[in-house]
């Protein structure tokens, strides 16, 4: 360990790449004429070429700049000299006056045989050959060897190994050829000990380190990838920080500098990021005008949505922009453009906003070039645009288009640029992508209390056949079920923003806290559609045959059928058999999550309602409804979540309803098991859990740091679940005694350890029911866990 320390304090911190052995012989006899020798004038009546194997006379004379009969000075010759030894062909020239004869000799360099990597594991040969710019059978050149070894360290400290060292090594062989070696000693990767910031008020050093894509390294150092040092990345997170703090209404942020510091034993980096954080605005006054003449300014008032008093957001402004600016397109108004004026006012800390309706630039896009996308069809891009060949170009839209591009994941890089077109109104429109692998084969493993230990296989593709579809079929078991499904979307159907769906699957469930199995097929085709900007609507069909099998029936002396002390509720057994199912829905989903203007804050809802009757054994309408929401608090490090969700079905008149349609409990509460609450026939032996008509249940939870370092990513939760599942058609249960299927109120509250390990999230539940039955199956403990590899 000292050797190494005291090697590393002579080095400084990049890659050491030592010069190629072969040194370079130059023979410079032409330069050594007496100065009175240069104002001489000469005249060859013959040019001698000698030493050249591979390189044609014409050609060095060509670079010599001679030629016979050509009266020259002794400064020509010397310039002749410098031409040729310049040209990179050759490894020593020497110019040499003989009478009437110029004698020009060289040794050319050799030829390149053989390149070979040595010592190199974390990079392949072939990714290393393309960074080189030697190759076999050229002509070798010293200086660039050179440049190689230094590119191959460059790419090592790309990937977090700065202390790589890259070693050329030059063997002669016969026939003036020469084999390279690049002796590679790769090093550790190079980590982020620790990651600090100066000057941040209002968020705390660990929401501030949840926001970089970097991270600091911790006990998990050999699975964390992010940890690593990368100068590339670091620039991303300045990024990052500017962008989380003006979402957030500091407009005046700065990222001013970041410094990076080795630590003494050269392994790891103290990553400092200083930040100004300027002062927090608000929203307010919100006006819109208009400079362009004849357009009516109401029309596009409304179109702000913004509130006065909120929180500055500059993504709230440019959907502002980009909804006036479509409604400008839709009435006919080219060229229109919307300009956001901001107005401060530091008393009051808040911008006046005056949507200003002004007369852009009449200019338009000629043509898009698409180039790189091999896999890709040129229409999967195109789509992406809003604007075709001769629209109106608008710069914000491009913006736009490009970001949807980088959103579809099937390219690496994509760049979006403009530039003039061939003529003063024309732009072009160029983009560049680099294509992906899009498509995975998978194995995953999962854990669960009540589900057990689980294996699935997946494969997938995203991309399919380069036409932006999605494609995948999957097994999977646990030691309660088994499940299968194909799964097939076209997300522009008709070449409109329609995803087309197409689902088959089959399960079987067996044992799952009960005493009688359910096996599950069907088919639905399905179409999507948006219908706001957060809202999107799914149409579907569904044909289904669910069977109820292997039910433990007590007979007419109330004993069971089979050999053990266990019996089924007669309402099972009266249920027992296939059902088919025809029936259409639809799905209204509302989600600001992931779109909504403020970042801290968000919900979703879900409303669904199938309506079956159209053939089949089955008639009824099912309607379930789900709501979230979502709020980040003191300083964005809890989190608080509300969920209330709640389903009811109806059933044809003089209709009853099976357990193969009523809902259960599995998965709405925590602190019961899986079937472990609901109606229940108390007089059957084994107390099978018979589910209900109509469930409610409403989860409340937060989310907070347990003071663990981020790197580990484990967090803390307290939770509360309140609900119930009731009602029955048929409560006629064993020995004539009736179900109780009233709405019976169940809560359970908890806490619980979250975990997002390299093998997957894992989530540590422990609960406690303080309000239920005496039926009830109580589970204080739960553990799930899933991940592929």
């Amino acid at each position: 360990m000292n050797n190494r320390r005291n090697h590393a304090k002579g080095q400084c911190a990049r890659s050491i790449v030592k010069p190629a052995a072969m040194a370079l012989a130059l023979a410079l006899t032409s330069v050594a004429l007496p100065q009175a020798v240069y104002a001489q004038s000469y005249t060859f009546s013959n040019v001698q070429i000698e030493g050249n194997e591979r390189i044609e006379p014409e050609t060095i004379l060509t670079y010599a700049g001679i030629s016979q009969g050509q009266s020259v000075s002794g400064g020509d010759l010397n310039a002749a000299y410098q031409r040729l030894q310049n040209s990179g062909l050759f490894e020593s020239v020497d110019i040499t006056p003989q009478g009437g004869t110029l004698v020009i000799n060289v040794q050319e360099y050799p030829t390149i045989n053989i390149i070979n990597f040595e010592g190199n594991k974390r990079l392949k040969d072939e990714n290393l050959a393309g960074l080189i710019g030697s190759e076999t059978r050229k002509i070798y050149n010293p200086a660039t060897v050179e440049a190689d070894a230094r590119k191959i360290a460059q790419a090592y400290a790309e990937s977090g190994r700065i202390n790589a060292r890259v070693d050329p090594k030059v063997i002669r062989r016969s026939g003036n050829r020469v084999d390279i070696a690049f002796e590679i000693r790769e090093g550790k990767v190079t980590e982020v000990e620790r990651i600090s910031f100066t000057g941040n008020r209002s968020y705390s050093d660990r929401r501030l380190r949840n926001v970089l894509a970097t991270k600091q390294a911790g006990f998990l150092r050999q699975f964390i990838q992010r940890d690593t040092f990368m100068g590339d990345r670091v620039a991303v997170d300045r990024q990052l920080l500017s962008d989380f703090y003006r979402s957030r209404g500091f407009v005046d942020v700065q990222v001013s500098g970041v410094s990076s510091e080795l630590t003494r034993e050269r392994d790891s980096f103290f990553v400092t990021f200083n930040i100004q954080e300027g002062q927090q605005f608000n929203f307010g006054q919100i006006s819109t005008v208009s400079e362009v003449p004849g357009v009516d300014v109401a029309e596009f008032e409304d179109l702000a949505k913004i509130r006065s008093g909120k929180t500055y957001s500059p993504a709230a402004v440019d959907l502002a922009v980009t909804r006036m600016e479509e409604k400008a397109l839709r009435l006919g108004l080219n060229f229109v453009r919307v300009d956001p004026r901001v107005t401060r006012n530091p008393r009051t800390q808040t911008l006046d906003i005056q949507f200003a309706l002004v007369r852009g630039e009449r200019v338009f896009v000629e043509r898009i070039d698409i180039e790189g996308n091999t896999t890709t069809l040129d229409r999967v891009v195109r789509r992406e645009f809003q604007t075709v060949e001769g629209d109106p170009f608008n710069p914000r839209e491009i913006r736009r288009s490009a970001e949807r591009i980088r959103a579809l994941g099937y390219f690496s890089n994509a760049n979006v640029e403009s530039r003039p077109g061939s003529a003063p109104d024309q732009v072009v429109v160029d983009v560049n992508v680099e294509e992906q692998p899009t498509g995975a084969l998978s194995f995953g493993a999962s854990y669960g209390q009540d589900a057990g230990l689980g294996l699935q296989i997946q494969l997938s593709e995203r991309n399919f056949l380069g036409r932006g579809q999605q494609l995948s079929a999957s097994i999977g078991t646990t030691s309660s079920n088994q499940r299968s499904s194909f799964n097939f979307v076209e997300p522009f159907f008709l070449g409109r923003d329609l995803a087309l769906g197409f689902n088959i699957y089959h399960t079987v469930s067996e044992d799952d806290n009960s005493d009688y199995n359910v096996r599950r097929s069907g088919l639905s085709p399905s179409i999507e559609f948006p219908v706001a900007e957060n809202s999107r609507v799914q149409l579907r069909y569904s044909l289904s045959r669910d069977e109820l099998y292997g039910v433990n029936a007590l007979n007419d002396q109330g004993t069971a059928t089979r050999d053990d002390d266990t019996g089924s509720s007669p309402i099972l057994s009266r249920e027992e058999g296939a059902l088919w199912k025809s029936s259409v829905g639809y799905s209204y989903i509302y989600d600001t999550r992931t779109t909504g203007l403020d970042p801290r804050f968000g919900y979703y809802l879900r409303f669904d309602q199938d309506f079956a009757g159209l053939g089949g054994d089955v008639e009824s309408v099912t309607t379930t409804a789900l709501a979230t929401a979502e709020r980040k608090v003191w300083n964005e490090e809890v989190t608080l979540r509300a969920e209330f969700e709640g389903g009811i079905i109806a059933s044809k008149a003089g209709g009853n309803d099976t357990i193969l349609e009523r809902f259960s409990g599995n998965g709405k509460m925590r602190g019961f098991e899986s079937n472990g609450y609901g109606p229940r026939d108390t007089a059957a032996p084994n107390q099978d859990a018979l589910g209900g008509k109509y469930f409610a249940v409403a989860r409340l939870e937060a989310e907070f740091p347990l003071g663990l370092p981020e790197e580990y990513n484990i967090n803390g939760g307290l939770f509360m679940d309140m609900g119930s599942v009731w009602g029955l058609d048929d409560k006629t249960g064993a020995y004539g005694t009736e179900v109780d299927d009233g709405f019976n109120l169940r809560s359970a509250i908890g806490f619980a350890v979250m975990w997002s390990s390299p093998i997957g999230p894992l989530r540590f539940n422990f609960s406690k029911a303080i309000a239920k039955e005496d039926y009830d199956e109580e589970q204080t403990f739960d553990m799930t866990v899933s991940t592929r590899f």
